[in-house]
């Protein structure tokens, strides 16, 4: 009998936390919605997402995000091409190859860029990688003062930043591929390598897209450190040795002293940009969820 209550108060206890979860989703939602889409009508939504000034302080006041939307894309798309082969092959290597001693060095390190705060590594990004990408930005850039602040930089830091997360959940879905995947692999004459590749990772790929697209979700909600070493530059991006400001940022660097209605919709236009970067983050899963149902993945 107390089994059965036992089980029944855990059924109960595990419902409510999936409930808090979905209220906690939905009461964001409901927040963003409703105080940044009064806004972008008002603003309207062409000038809102193809405008390409952002000008909260002149009269009138102008609110387009789309330089803000090209940046955070250009930072995205960077910051996967750097850190998303990176992150699979270094999964793959601690899964199959790393010998016992070697992996119990790497696998804390791997740890602890989990546990690194944001600042820390925009602080390494402004004292190194910014240093290192100057040389190259004078030698290209030929407009204004080169100073190293750019999307490359950005993009860069945070494909260091996903690094985590793209391999522990990798390697997590390599070693669950079943053993005799591999050994038949073995047995049919292929290489080790080979038997990796063309076999455990196609196996595994549900796992590693999986990985990727929550390294994309971190690499499109990063603030801190893109706003360091991106040069903060609320305009259209020419090219990844040029500055840029990202949705985030935007929103982190004007919403301390934005006023509100009937002033400005200054705010209330920040608030647009936050429903902005959630349709971009829903985007990014729901196009997951199409290629596993897909693929049948």
């Amino acid at each position: 009998m107390m089994a059965k209550f036992m089980e029944s108060f855990m059924a109960k206890v595990f419902f409510v936390c999936a409930c808090v979860s979905v209220l906690a989703i939905s009461v964001i939602a409901i927040f963003l919605f409703s105080g940044g889409i009064p806004a972008i009508l008002e603003i309207g939504v062409g000038d809102f997402f193809l405008g390409q000034r952002w000008r909260p302080g002149d009269t009138p006041a102008e609110f387009g995000v789309l330089p803000m939307i090209m940046g955070s894309i250009y930072i995205t798309l960077g910051a996967i091409v750097i850190g998303v082969p990176i992150g699979v092959f270094t999964a793959v290597y601690l899964a199959y190859m790393c010998p016992r001693r070697i992996y119990g060095l790497v696998k804390p390190v791997v740890n602890l860029l989990a546990g690194i705060p944001s600042v820390v590594y925009g602080f390494f990004g402004m004292v190194v990688i910014i240093p290192l990408l100057r040389p190259l930005a004078e030698r290209v850039d030929v407009i204004g003062i080169p100073t190293g602040d750019s999307i490359l930089a950005a993009s860069i830091l945070l494909g260091i930043m996903i690094l985590p997360v793209v391999i522990g959940i990798s390697e997590s879905s390599l070693r669950a591929v079943p053993s005799h995947y591999f050994e038949a692999a073995l047995a049919l004459g292929a290489s080790k390598t080979r038997s990796v590749l063309c076999v455990i990772v196609p196996a595994a790929k549900s796992g590693i897209l999986a990985a990727v697209v929550l390294g994309v979700g971190r690499a499109v909600g990063e603030t801190m450190a893109v706003n360091m070493v991106a040069g903060n530059q609320p305009r259209m991006p020419v090219h990844m040795l040029r500055g840029a400001r990202s949705l985030t940022a935007n929103i982190v660097m004007e919403m301390a002293y934005a006023p509100g209605r009937p002033d400005s919709l200054h705010r209330d236009a920040l608030i647009g940009s936050g429903v902005v970067l959630l349709l971009f983050v829903l985007a990014i899963n729901m196009a997951f969820v199409f290629l596993v149902r897909k693929k049948g993945v």
